[in-house]
């Protein structure tokens, strides 16, 4: 596998070394290493990797926007995310965006090389936890929303922005009375209970994901 060229970020840097030193010890060609999300693309540019190992949090550019950069670029780097999160958010996205790897960061090293190998055949990995949410969690959501009209999905996001019936008419023009008809007819999509407190909670419970879409 050593002729796979890998760069690695992370803003920890004892991390970073750990997982550098397990790459090289594996055999993997680590043409880089960055600790910030600027770095990281300056890499990546560069160095034009097979696969570029990412956090998503980190200082200037986030993992995600070095995604998109590089993307922007037509590079045929591919992307896998090391990270803590397991929002449905973030799953969500890492699937919108295409990349090829998503595992947690306390799995072991053998779960990486695992993903590597698999991304180096063309083929996705993520760890059983995000598909599991996936599967369980985002998807049954994401159906539901597309029975939505553009007009509902505005006001779901509103209503997941904590705006209320009334901020809402003010700011799409339209009567209190109509808004309070575009709940009725989301609430009755969605298949939730009849009152208006459940379309509230609903947003509530999945309101990363629907300010994602």
């Amino acid at each position: 596998m050593s002729g796979i060229k890998i760069m690695v970020a992370d803003d920890h840097p004892m991390l970073l070394k750990g997982l550098t030193d397990e790459l090289v010890q594996y055999g993997y060609n680590v043409v880089g290493t960055a600790t910030n999300g600027a770095a990281a693309l300056e890499t990546i540019l560069e160095k034009a990797p097979h696969i570029a190992l990412l956090d998503i949090e980190m200082p200037i550019l986030s993992g995600f926007e070095v995604i998109n950069k590089t993307l922007e670029k037509g590079l045929s780097t591919r992307f896998i995310i090391l990270t803590s999160h397991k929002e449905k958010a973030f799953v969500h996205k890492a699937k919108k965006l295409n990349i090829s790897g998503y595992l947690l960061k306390d799995e072991p090293f053998s779960e990486i090389d695992k993903c590597i190998k698999a991304v180096a055949r063309d083929e996705t990995y993520f760890s059983k936890i995000f598909d599991d949410i996936f599967n369980s969690e985002i998807s049954p959501q994401l159906e539901k929303i597309k029975f939505l009209s553009p007009s509902e999905r505005t006001i779901v996001r509103l209503i997941a922005q904590e705006k209320t019936s009334r901020e809402i008419g003010e700011m799409l023009s339209i009567s209190h009375r109509t808004v309070q008809k575009h709940r009725a007819n989301i609430i009755q999509k969605l298949d939730l209970p009849s009152e208006m407190d459940a379309l509230n909670q609903w947003t509530l419970d999945n309101k990363e994901l629907i300010l994602s879409l």
